[in-house]
């Protein structure tokens, strides 16, 4: 048995095409066999609240600014026209919160008035000069440096912020490496990753194996699990149908050899 997909988007997130829809991702999960899906779209902000964080940091803008609201009252329509025409899959509302721990005003008024199951904390940005800038632009002036800023950034985030239940893709900046993923080293960074599980684990979140990124290591996840990690999830971080669950049964080979199992029943993260 596969485990969830706890991170699928459709076209009801901004960097997403319209014929990624919901009704198709549902089709492939079940086609899969899978148990359960979550859609956690896209929750970033360009414009803040002057109570979030990013307001006292002095952030003025985030570049580029592509990023749109979720059309919630559509993104709901679906999910319930989904649930209806997919009995057998189980089928979760959620978002992938961006930076949460610098929009916690904000992010808290978006789940106060459209409330979800699942809730993803991600970083994609980081701040220079006053500007958050996808860490993918800014790899290439110093890609060491960059991804232990990220990561010391991720601690930072942790304990600062509990809106979310899972930590989504904690090496994001491999997707962009310069020259070229197989050109990044887990064990150059274990010291900063340690840090991270540790923060995570010690609040009995799950880290998300992200599927999209490229595949984390045994090492990686046993270190989570030396670090006292409790839980793990499994995301495809799909952005079309055909991408839901990829790579999940050589996810679920690497977790059950870092040493976690299926969880309590077949909804549940996989566990120590």
């Amino acid at each position: 048995m596969r485990p969830p997909d706890n991170h699928v988007h459709t076209r009801w997130s901004w960097d997403t095409q319209d014929s990624s829809t919901m009704r198709r991702a549902c089709e492939r999960a079940v086609a899969l066999g899978l148990p359960a899906i979550a859609f956690t779209e896209h929750l970033d902000f360009t414009v803040w609240h002057e109570d979030d964080a990013a307001t006292s940091r002095g952030l003025i803008d985030r570049h580029p600014a592509h990023q749109l609201p979720i059309d919630v009252d559509s993104y709901f329509a679906d999910l319930e026209e989904c649930r209806d025409r997919f009995p057998e899959l189980r089928i979760w509302s959620g978002v992938e919160t961006g930076e949460p721990h610098l929009f916690a005003a904000s992010v808290a008024r978006h789940l106060a008035q459209s409330p979800v199951d699942r809730v993803l904390g991600s970083l994609h940005s980081l701040n220079l000069d006053g500007r958050l800038v996808g860490v993918g632009r800014l790899l290439w002036a110093d890609a060491d440096g960059t991804m232990r800023r990220y990561l010391g950034e991720l601690v930072t985030m942790i304990e600062s912020s509990d809106v979310f239940q899972v930590l989504a893709h904690c090496d994001f900046p491999r997707r962009y490496w310069p020259d070229g993923r197989d050109q990044y080293v887990e064990k150059w960074f274990e010291e900063e990753y340690r840090a991270v599980f540790r923060a995570l684990a010690s609040t009995g979140r799950a880290l998300e194996v992200n599927t999209s990124s490229p595949l984390a290591s045994v090492d990686q996840v046993r270190w989570f699990h030396e670090e006292g990690g409790e839980a793990v999830s499994f995301g495809s971080d799909a952005h079309q149908p055909g991408a839901v669950a990829q790579q999940f049964d050589l996810a679920a080979d690497v977790v059950e050899a870092a040493g976690f199992r299926p969880g309590r029943d077949r909804f549940d993260f996989w566990r120590r």
